[in-house]
């Protein structure tokens, strides 16, 4: 029995075994289909990362001329290697990453060459048996000191790259020293080959299709302001006229999911922020735009993203409402909810065309005064007689949306406070002539009709206090 057991258990591993290696060309073929196919979509989504892989390995090919080419090779030998280097880590996506990595990258290389040069002349002073002490002195205390800097939060925002090259030049500059007396030239090498391998991917980010990180936070703060428009406008009709049927398709639609997004945008927001505050100007985007009021507008955003998804749970509740206690809400916070997201979508064309937002000021002030009856209505005392445990998930929902309401306002401020800072124009609405009113028609055109002039009665002249001229003077037409 034990042999037969065996020589089962072998045939089954040999089953599987012989099936694994049948089906591997299959599971290779569709693996190979998967990648093909998300690299294609990856591809589709943003073609500007194709073009952005296409800059690197352009930039790479140039500076790697410095190693190939024997002229520039003898002028600055293994050092070039340093060109590469500094476009593998430079060259970002955006200009302003580019732009910050490299003029950081390029200050810290150029300060701390110069002082750990100084630092080598310092300890050379001191004979030989004090300059390796002195030089272990100073590297401690600048990796001291600038790795403290570092958590300085402004400073890590915009300068933590840069201090950390500070830390890695000073202390291959000012150690190599003791083993090499050519300090000067070794520090002058690495300096210039910095310089050219960020001048290439500065160079290539601006000229060619650039990304600009002004440009793309812009859209998003824009985009994520209409999502949540889309939800609030389609809201009032989801909420208080769904039914057991459309129940399980709420989830598939995609305005009602958007706003998640949003949620989870404050480090996208505030990357760009940083970014964009080293481009130059382009376009609309000139000198000094205002990045730190967008990231004012994105935060108010959030805050109402985060109402947005207490409503959303509303709708995938439970707890059912009696229908004559959403009947009595249901105009005003649909009222509400519309008008919000009226505000919200013109807003975000707003920003997104760089107009002064002035059409989303009236959705505002329906949405106010909605939020102003609702609030008298729910002081009114209506549910007294009713249940409360009926009552409060519809007493939810008008509370939340009083919140959107507030939110709203906040971000319609905040949004004109951005178009005055930004100096967006003035779009004035147009004009719609007004309909003249139809002159009666002549009695060619109109044979039917009669007129008859008949003198006014005196006594009527006297009960409307008019003088006796205009008395014989008073007519009324009479049209049959």
């Amino acid at each position: 029995m034990e042999m037969g057991s065996a020589n089962h258990e072998k045939a089954g591993l040999f089953a599987r075994g012989w099936w694994w290696l049948k089906m591997l060309p299959e599971k290779f073929k569709d693996k190979v289909t998967e990648i093909a196919s998300n690299t294609k979509k990856l591809g589709q989504d943003d073609p500007r990362r194709v073009i952005h892989s296409l800059k690197v390995g352009l930039a790479l090919t140039l500076v790697s001329l410095f190693y190939y080419y024997q002229p520039l090779y003898n002028n600055f030998g293994v050092s070039a290697m340093w060109a590469v280097m500094t476009v593998v880590v430079v060259f970002e996506f955006t200009v302003g990453a580019t732009l910050g990595k490299g003029v950081n990258r390029g200050l810290a290389t150029l300060l701390a060459g110069a002082l750990g040069v100084g630092a080598h002349h310092l300890a050379s002073l001191s004979g030989q048996i004090g300059e390796p002490i002195l030089l272990g002195f100073f590297v401690f205390l600048q990796a001291t000191t600038s790795t403290f800097i570092r958590f300085f939060p402004k400073i890590k925002a915009r300068y933590d790259y840069g201090l950390l090259i500070f830390i890695l030049t000073f202390a291959l500059v000012s150690v190599s020293g003791y083993r090499d007396d050519e300090i000067l030239e070794l520090a002058h090498k690495r300096l210039s080959t910095i310089l050219i391998g960020g001048s290439a991917c500065v160079v290539l980010s601006i000229l060619v299709c650039p990304v600009w990180a002004g440009a793309d936070l812009h859209s998003l703060i824009a985009l994520n302001i209409e999502k949540l428009g889309n939800f609030l406008e389609g809201f009032g009709s989801e909420y208080f006229n769904k039914s057991e049927d459309d129940q399980e398709a709420k989830d598939d639609k995609a305005f009602l999911q958007g706003y998640k997004s949003v949620l989870n945008s404050k480090a996208a927001e505030e990357s760009l922020a940083n970014f964009a505050r080293w481009e130059p100007g382009h376009g609309r985007f000139q000198f000094r735009h205002p990045w730190i009021q967008y990231l004012k507008v994105g935060t108010l955003t959030r805050q109402c993203a985060y109402r947005i998804e207490a409503l959303h749970s509303r709708l995938n509740s439970d707890t059912q409402v009696l229908p004559e206690v959403r009947e009595k809400i249901q105009e005003t916070c649909t009222k509400m909810s519309t008008e919000c997201g009226k505000a919200l979508k013109d807003l975000a064309t707003a920003i997104r065309t760089m107009t002064k937002p002035s059409s989303a000021d009236s959705h505002v002030a329906n949405s106010t005064a909605a939020a102003k009856s609702l609030r008298t209505l729910l002081k009114s005392g209506i549910w007294e007689d009713a249940d409360l445990l009926q009552v409060i998930p519809a007493v939810t929902v008008a509370s939340l949306l009083l919140d959107v309401v507030n939110c709203t306002e906040k971000i319609a401020e905040s949004v004109h406070e951005l178009a005055s800072l930004a100096h967006f124009e003035t779009v004035s609405s147009p004009i719609v002539p007004e309909e003249k009113p139809q002159q009666p028609n002549t009695a060619s055109d109109c044979p039917h009709v009669v007129v008859t002039l008949t003198e006014m009665p005196s006594v009527l002249a006297e009960n409307k206090n008019m003088t006796s001229e205009s008395a014989m003077r008073g007519r009324y037409i009479e049209v049959m």
